[in-house]
């Protein structure tokens, strides 16, 4: 679901933005009663959506820092942001930690978490950064480029578990297998993950000689990518699904592409549309001229009429950058500065002098509302 279609985290909890911990907590327990879907038989589906809604906004608001990101960004701001969306894997404790009890309503295999003897904290793989840098010109076309890329993968020798081969797991001494730890202080019972199994409720034997009992080896990785034409620098791709794999069979993260586009030695990019400035002489601006004009994928022809004066703009309609967003392309815009020579030779300074005296101009001050005036403000605006 994309960012704009998804309900606001307040709304879906069905409290207001100064709500409290406490609130929130009890808000959220109630969305989770009314929506279980085993609750719903006859509407298990839209049941199933509402639940889920209601666990990603409690994992959003029941966090001070994804909170205060949330409250100032919105779902922008947490997609922005690797490792703010919500985690499954937290969310089982805190749903169990609610109601008191143990996954009573199912919880976890309807997340996919799957076991009920010990909790296996299924969470998503964390996301990966990869800042690319590009040409203009590559940016320009849009390009399909490979990039290579470390990240942590599960261990092939013992599949991700961490345990020798042929050794599997043991239930941990310490919950006894229930991977949480459980007090009594006068009526309440307070119910805190085990810091032995950290809640998965066994724990290795003999580890892995491979990943040394961590489940995980660092592997490089060659992905190809596909870049749109018209990318900017600060354009940000998401490649679904190509970040570190999640614990204990939770989804991959995701990989976040940070584009750097170079500059141009001869064109300036104003978003989709791109500048560049022509010289022309005294002689071709006063008697116009048709030139060839560099574009980005050709050269085209432009006429500069008679009396061409600097500064002055001319367009290209559709020669400019592809837009990744809203299609289309921009335009080409071309800068006219006409060039005054530096030193003269005896011929050309008398074809100016006699120029001089059939081009008559006022030397003074021109008035505000003026063309003139208005002319020298466009050229130096």
């Amino acid at each position: 679901m994309s960012d704009s279609a998804k309900k606001d985290y307040y709304e879906v909890l069905g409290v207001e933005r100064t709500a409290g911990a406490d609130e929130i907590k009890s808000a959220y327990r109630k969305a989770a009663m009314r929506w279980h879907p085993d609750r719903n038989p006859d509407h298990k589906r839209e049941a199933e959506d509402r639940f889920r809604e209601a666990t990603e906004a409690y994992s959003v608001l029941s966090d001070a820092q994804k909170r205060s990101v949330y409250d100032r960004y919105g779902h922008a701001g947490l997609a922005d942001r690797p490792g703010m969306g919500q985690d499954f894997g937290s969310i089982f404790q805190e749903f169990q930690d609610i109601f008191g009890v143990g996954d009573l309503f199912g919880f976890e295999e309807i997340f996919g978490g799957g076991r009920r003897s010990g909790r296996s904290h299924v969470q998503r793989g964390s996301d990966l950064r990869y800042d690319l840098t590009l040409g203009f010109e590559q940016a320009a076309a849009g390009v399909h480029t490979k990039i290579k890329l470390s990240r942590q993968e599960s261990c092939e020798a013992c599949h991700g578990v961490g345990a020798k081969s042929g050794s599997g797991l043991a239930a941990c001494q310490s919950c006894h297998g229930r991977g949480q730890l459980r007090y009594q202080q006068g009526p309440l019972v307070i119910t805190r993950t085990c810091p032995t199994c950290r809640g998965q409720g066994r724990v290795i034997r003999e580890a892995c000689p491979r990943c040394h009992g961590r489940g995980r080896l660092e592997r490089e990785r060659t992905i190809e990518v596909r870049i749109p034409a018209g990318v900017d620098s600060g354009t940000r791709l998401r490649i679904s699904g190509e970040g570190e794999p999640g614990a204990n069979g939770g989804p991959p993260g995701d990989l976040y592409i940070y584009v750097q586009v170079q500059e141009h030695a001869f064109f300036e990019r104003r978003g989709s549309d791109i500048y560049c400035t022509i010289p022309l002489s005294v002689s071709q601006a006063a008697l116009g001229v048709e030139l060839m004009i560099p574009t980005l994928d050709s050269e085209q022809p432009m006429k500069f009429p008679e009396g061409t004066q600097s500064g002055q703009i001319f367009r290209m309609r559709g020669k400019g950058l592809a837009d990744p967003h809203e299609g289309g392309r921009g335009d080409l815009y071309v800068r006219v500065q006409v060039v005054m020579p530096a030193k003269l030779t005896r011929e050309q300074r008398k074809l100016f002098e006699q120029l001089a005296d059939s081009l008559k101009v006022e030397n003074r001050p021109a008035e505000r509302n003026s063309n003139f005036f208005d002319r020298i403000k466009e050229i130096f605006n």
